[in-house]
């Protein structure tokens, strides 16, 4: 059994993550797609695995996700960072507050927001799942859901660089075929932070112009609710 699986959605170029802990048997999942529900549950059963904890990165807005009917097959908890305002999840995660499972598994949150206001990294045994904030040779969008240009900057720079070079990088996305980076790959030669100042990132972002996500009208909305508005079986 490894200690990390990647997952990933070809529809919405997501990328989901399974911790796990050999000693204790116990798992967490960072980011479920709704669509991959059953292959999460095949995955935790093959191995014999408790899920303990379901974690999103933000409110994604390109896909549902299957964190609620996880928490409801498993007897896992949801916990989402508390400036999302997702109510449905037991635990609303602050600023460096830490995360325990099996025996001696610890993660950190890390509020990284300008993605969106709400958005929050994780560091688990010298990697970082970085959501939409720090992509691999890119980043996240700034232009809904409250975010901003210059704080996803600050929360690149100055929190997620801050990190050892050889601190490994996990995306919630990838466009390229890409499975992970490390921070100093990305300090280095990232094409939309690498040598750029503060201002030249702003007024890059600001000019994407980039039509709004397809699925965000249904996605924001059911992923305020866990995905629980949305029907799934675990059978079919």
């Amino acid at each position: 059994m490894k200690d990390l699986y990647q997952f990933f959605d070809d529809d919405s170029s997501t990328y989901t993550y399974l911790l796990t802990d050999a000693d204790s048997k116990e798992a967490v999942i960072i980011d479920p797609v709704d669509q991959h529900l059953n292959q999460y549950m095949a995955l935790l059963a093959e191995h014999d695995l408790k899920l303990r904890l379901v974690l999103e990165t933000h409110a994604h807005a390109d896909h549902i996700t299957s964190a609620g009917a996880l928490c409801s097959l498993t007897g896992a908890r949801a916990a989402t960072p508390v400036h999302c305002k997702i109510t449905a999840a037991e635990i609303q995660l602050a600023d460096g507050q830490s995360l325990t499972f099996g025996r001696q598994q610890v993660i950190q949150a890390l509020h990284t927001p300008g993605h969106t206001a709400g958005a929050m990294s994780y560091y688990w045994n010298g990697k970082l799942f970085t959501g939409d904030s720090l992509l691999i040779n890119g980043c996240g969008r700034t232009d809904f859901q409250n975010g901003d240009a210059g704080t996803l900057y600050d929360s690149i720079t100055q929190r997620l660089f801050s990190y050892p070079d050889e601190t490994l990088v996990y995306p919630c996305h990838d466009y390229d075929g890409n499975t992970s980076s490390t921070i100093g790959h990305e300090k280095r030669t990232n094409k939309r932070l690498a040598g750029k100042s503060r201002a030249e990132f702003i007024h890059m972002m600001d000019a994407l112009d980039l039509p709004p996500p397809k699925m965000i009208d249904k996605a924001i909305p059911a992923n305020m609710k866990l995905g629980l508005n949305i029907r799934h079986a675990a059978g079919s």
